[in-house]
């Protein structure tokens, strides 16, 4: 394969990838904007998590609605758990890196916050940690995934309230950029339903 069919299979593999994930995921993520609408309506705010491109994504999100995403609009709270390293290697040295980000919404989540985590595979420890903090702490949880779901599935992680976007790709790459289409979606959705 040339260098050229590489990069064509490329662009390919995420527009099927995309195309697969419209097909299930375009209510969920309306039901997940609602969500996240709801709790800013009520004085709640979005924490995000992730690790790697998924931290990435967590930040990602949390910038839009800090500063804006498309249109000019007063900011909206929301707060990256992946951004304070000092908190997070202080968890990490005297407790375990699977509590850095439940240990912050164990102290900043409050009862109709919404819990937005994303995990390409599901089984990332510390944003299972973080989804059983976000239960304790009466938070709505938008799980935005990938593969066949992991942990997230496996142990019925998630319950009747919280929204799972699972992108059907067992590839981390095809997953992540339709995790970033996924962010998008919430951020114009969020404003339209605001703003108009």
């Amino acid at each position: 394969m040339s260098l050229q069919e590489r990069i064509y299979q490329h662009f390919t593999d995420s527009i099927q990838t995309k195309h697969d994930a419209l097909e299930l995921l375009a209510t969920p993520i309306e039901v997940a904007a609602d969500a996240i609408v709801q709790s800013l309506l009520n004085n709640g705010k979005v924490l995000t998590c992730g690790n790697g491109g998924s931290a990435g994504d967590a930040q990602h999100f949390s910038s839009e609605m800090l500063n804006r995403y498309e249109r000019e609009r007063p900011s909206l709270p929301a707060i990256a758990l992946s951004t304070d390293t000092s908190t997070i290697t202080s968890i990490a040295n005297d407790y375990s890196y699977d509590q850095v980000f439940s240990k912050q919404i164990r102290a900043l989540g409050q009862a109709g916050d919404v819990l937005l985590a994303y995990t390409t595979s599901g089984n990332s420890a510390n944003v299972v940690e973080a989804i059983k903090a976000a239960h304790d702490r009466d938070l709505i949880v938008i799980a935005v995934s990938g593969k066949d779901g992991g942990q997230l599935s496996s142990l019925s992680l998630l319950n009747d309230n919280d929204i799972e976007l699972r992108v059907p790709s067992n590839s981390t790459a095809r997953i992540q950029e339709v995790h970033l289409v996924i962010t998008h979606c919430l951020c114009d959705l969020i404003d339209f339903k605001l703003f108009g």
